[in-house]
């Protein structure tokens, strides 16, 4: 199993001096032993979390396992129950106390962008700034950061929901932030539109150096967005690392099959190695005897030709997804005949009950004692 570590895709550089926070450093967020309950329900789970200065952390999971719950806790939004939350190393929030959100230095920007109607653009990224004369440069600053300086004078209902995004996001950094927190903020757009809007916010967020903590249940918007990610799971940290590092070292079942589908296949560790229909795989430090389930990725799979290859498979179904093909293939050499999925590029169409040969990609392979794989 291997472990990928990489420098970040960019580095911060502030192109706007007037997107600048007021002092040079950097700031950092860190979460210590936050835990928080509605009555009954636990909603996050004794997590500690620190994001580093000029950092893009996405937090990501599935609905309700308190993604949103600990962003607000850290805007300040929800009163802190359990623990601590610290900027640059002071604590804004402990229980009983808490520096209210405005006092922070923290930028918000919600799914639903909270403009205001009866404002113009300007008015409205102009709103939470100080009255005086950087008041004006400031907010069209921000606006020129998002593209949207020539849309100043217009008003909210005449943009499109990818433009009011902007809008939002340039709010938020006119203030010069020292945090920016983003909670879902592209969930609301059509997938296309979700695109482009995510990268150039991505540009905008490295481009200013800001701190970020961004939550999504996209796990390629994870993917794409994040220098860290953690993975979240009924309220508490399942994982955090790089996306090289999720991707390619799942610490459990279900960190693996939440970034992409994935073959599951039960087996018994015997001399260290899981034999399975696709060939023999190691079973690294996993305890002799014990039963463990086997993760595949799709592209995992790799399709050949019958001969010299570790096994054979049945086409039963083969769907043209764009960029690449999904195929659903059954591996006769046990009965019943498992069923697995492989994605291959595009170009790859086989027939419906052509005979190929498989082979495994063992980076992509990985295995769980039964009892962890949840």
């Amino acid at each position: 199993m291997r472990r990928v570590k990489s420098p970040n895709r960019y580095s911060p550089t502030i192109v706007d001096p007037r997107l600048a926070s007021e002092t040079t450093e950097l700031t950092s967020l860190q979460l210590e032993g936050v835990s928080h309950r509605f009555g009954h329900l636990l909603a996050v789970d004794a997590v500690t979390l620190a994001v580093e200065p000029g950092e893009l952390l996405l937090l990501v999971g599935p609905s309700g396992c308190g993604k949103s719950t600990l962003l607000r806790l850290a805007a300040g939004l929800e009163e802190l129950q359990e623990g601590r939350v610290l900027i640059d190393g002071a604590v804004v929030a402990n229980p009983g106390r808490s520096t209210p959100p405005e006092d922070r230095g923290v930028g918000l920007v919600f799914q639903d962008y909270a403009l205001f109607p009866h404002l113009t653009i300007f008015d409205n990224v102009a709103f939470g700034l100080h009255q005086g004369n950087e008041r004006r440069q400031r907010a069209l600053a921000a606006l020129e950061s998002v593209g949207m300086a020539d849309q100043a004078g217009g008003y909210p209902h005449e943009l499109s929901g990818g433009q009011q995004q902007r809008v939002a996001l340039a709010r938020a950094l006119a203030p010069r932030p020292r945090i920016m927190l983003l909670d879902e903020p592209f969930s609301g757009l059509d997938a296309r539109l979700r695109d482009r809007v995510r990268d150039e916010t991505l540009h905008i967020l490295k481009d200013s150096g800001t701190t970020a903590l961004m939550v999504t249940h996209d796990p390629e918007e994870a993917m794409f967005m994040a220098d860290r990610i953690a993975v979240m799971q009924a309220g508490g940290i399942a994982q955090t690392g790089s996306p090289q590092e999720i991707y390619f070292a799942p610490r459990n079942a279900f960190v693996a099959s939440f970034f992409s589908e994935v073959n599951r296949i039960s087996g018994r560790v015997e001399s260290g190695s899981v034999t399975t229909p696709l060939g023999t795989i190691s079973a690294g430090d996993i305890e002799e005897g014990s039963a463990v389930e086997i993760m595949i990725r799709p592209e995992a799979l790799i399709l050949g030709d019958a001969a010299g290859s570790a096994c054979q498979a049945t086409v039963q179904a083969a769907r043209l997804l764009g960029r690449t093909s999904l195929i659903h293939l059954a591996v006769p050499a046990t009965e019943p005949a498992i069923h697995v999925h492989a994605r291959v590029p595009g170009c790859v169409l086989p027939a419906v009950q052509d005979t190929v040969g498989l082979n495994l990609n063992t980076e992509l392979v990985f295995v769980f004692p039964a009892s962890r794989a949840t």
